[in-house]
Formats: C-alpha cells, structure tokens, sequence
C-alpha cells in the first residue's frame, strides 16, 4: 500500500513565494494579447469623451501619436470606431461607404506612421444611420440582405485604405461570406475577418454609443438581430456558420458577463476567439476606483487575466495601453 496517498495535502506548496507562484501559473497575460478600441472624429484637436471619462475622441494627428504610443508598449492592435458628424448622417448611411471618409482616412494615417501597428474597423451602419440601427431600417424593420450589400462596399472601402483586420459588428446573416467573397474578388485575400460571432443585445453599451452619438432612436432596440443575452448553446450556430463563411476570428461581446460563452467557444472553436471588455464594464471598475471602493489597477488587471483564462486569445479593452505597461513594470 502507498502510504503516500495517506500524506496531508498541501496545495500551498506552490503559493508559498513569488517565484514557486511564477512556476505554477497557468494563465499569463502579455501586451500582445490587447487590442485597443479607438474613437477618432473629424475635429483637428482631442476631446475627452464624457460618457467614458480617461478615454479620448482623437484628431487625425492624435491618433498617430497614440498609435505610435500603443505599438511602443507592444499593444498588438487598434480596432477603429468614427463619430460621424451629425450632417453626414443618413437614413441610408451611405458615409459608412465613403472612400474619403474619417474612417479611411484613419487607416491610412496608422497604416502610414506606424506599419507594426495591426488595424481593425469596425463594419456596421449605427453611426452612420439617422437610425442608430447597425443596418438598414425599411418599413420599420431592419432588413438583412440589403443591408449585408451595403457591409459589403464599406469593408472593401476599408480594405482599400490599408485594413488589416474587418470586424463586422452588425449580426446581420450571411455577411461573412458575402464580405470573404467580395476581398477576396479584390486581391484582398490577406485581409481577416474578426467576426462579432456572438454579439449580445446588452445593457453594456450604454457609454460607447455615447462616445459615438450612435443610441438608437425612435425607441427601437437591436434585439432583432444582436443574440438574446439568455441565450448560450445558439452561440455555437454562430460559430458554425461564421466560419464555415470564412471568419478567421471570431468575437464575443460583451466579455465579463459572457465568461461561460468565450469558455464554450473557446473549447469548440478551430480559430481563435476573442472577447470585447466593452465601456459598462469599463466604466463600472472607472466608478468604483473613483469612489474609493476597489483598487482600479488591480481590479483591472484581474478583470482581463479572468478573460484569458476563460479561452479568449486576444481582448480588445479600453485597458490596453494601461495594462500592457503595468505588464512591462
């Protein structure tokens, strides 16, 4: 008989010093792991948003400079996102396909200044409608297949700019193929697709439709096409189809509340997944340090250490920056 299997259990071997925790650990976070969201405007100065307090709207000019500042810090990415002004906004949203809109001429600036640096857009119609719907609103529906045409243009507008990476946002059916098979027609046969493959209609999003001017009006919801947040094993159809179209990523929004989706996916999933850590979660770890009540960094650095742990292999989060130099020390 083994006496050994008799001897106390003793767990906190592995906790008892820095180094031996160091040995032990099964999850760590590196720079690369972040992408970081990114508001730009048409303006020529920075504003600070102030529905999200410590993140910026960015002149053309800032965002170079700040994009200079992620790569340096070893952030892997910027996914982009324009308040449009009010002016340009349409019940069409025919901005989103402008090839000499705020949104290409970002790209170009990034692509230009700091090469290293991978940029993702964001393909969907809610800034750019009168609506603030992500698609097209006809006879007071959102329609699906005219609005993947319209997707479409916009990513290969995108794609022409110097897009590494389009992220279609809109949950409309069947647009990851249409958009595969129109950049692929192009010659943009390497440019990815992150796909929000499991996108929640959810009470989170407050701050960065703000952030946007992009709530959507006349008091109709997007429940019609973004995932019922009850809802778990239709995330996998998701999956499925995403990329079986061709996704090479795929997406779930928003994170924290979804740590058993990104696990699920995670398991099942043959491409990466990633989450969104999006501003109401943000914003929540902003308001508590403020009032005094947790300590912000290290609520923050927790927050996206519970994400990776839950399978996702990158996270955009308003963090990014913040977190990849605490990582550096």
């Amino acid at each position: 008989m083994n006496d050994a299997l008799h001897l106390p259990q003793r767990p906190r071997r592995n906790r008892v010093s820095a180094a031996i925790r160091s040995m032990a650990r099964e999850t760590i976070l590196h720079p690369g792991d972040f992408i970081q969201p990114v508001f730009v405007h048409d303006g020529t100065t920075d504003e600070p948003v102030d529905s999200m307090p410590g993140q910026q709207r960015w002149s053309l000019d800032g965002l170079v400079t700040f994009a200079r500042t992620l790569a340096d810090a070893g952030v892997s990415g910027i996914d982009l996102f324009g308040r449009i002004p009010s002016h340009l906004k349409t019940p069409m949203g025919e901005e989103a396909t402008n090839p000499d809109g705020l949104i290409p001429q970002a790209i170009a600036a990034v692509k230009a200044a700091v090469p290293e640096l991978a940029v993702m857009t964001d393909v969907a119609l809610d800034p750019y409608t009168t609506t603030g719907q992500d698609g097209l609103v006809i006879g007071g529906e959102v329609v699906n297949d005219p609005t993947v045409a319209v997707l479409v243009q916009q990513a290969l507008t995108h794609a022409r700019a110097g897009a590494d990476l389009i992220g279609p946002s809109d949950m409309m059916d069947g647009r990851v193929g249409e958009i595969r098979s129109a950049l692929d027609a192009e010659g943009f046969t390497n440019v990815g697709i992150m796909s929000y493959t499991a996108k929640y209609a959810s009470a989170y999003y407050g701050p960065f439709r703000g952030a946007l001017d992009s709530a959507p009006a006349g008091g109709m919801g997007k429940e019609t096409y973004q995932m019922d947040p009850a809802n778990s094993r239709e995330a996998l159809r998701e999956l499925d189809l995403d990329v079986a179209e061709g996704a090479d990523m795929v997406m779930v929004k928003p994170a924290g509340p979804c740590l058993d989706i990104i696990a699920r996916l995670a398991d099942y999933s043959p491409v990466p997944v990633t989450a969104y850590q999006v501003s109401g979660e943000y914003l929540m770890i902003e308001a508590a340090a403020q009032s005094g009540w947790i300590d912000r960094d290290a609520v923050m650095m927790e927050s996206l250490l519970g994400i990776k742990r839950a399978g996702a292999s990158a996270i955009l989060t308003y963090y990014a920056l913040d977190a990849a130099r605490r990582l550096q020390g």
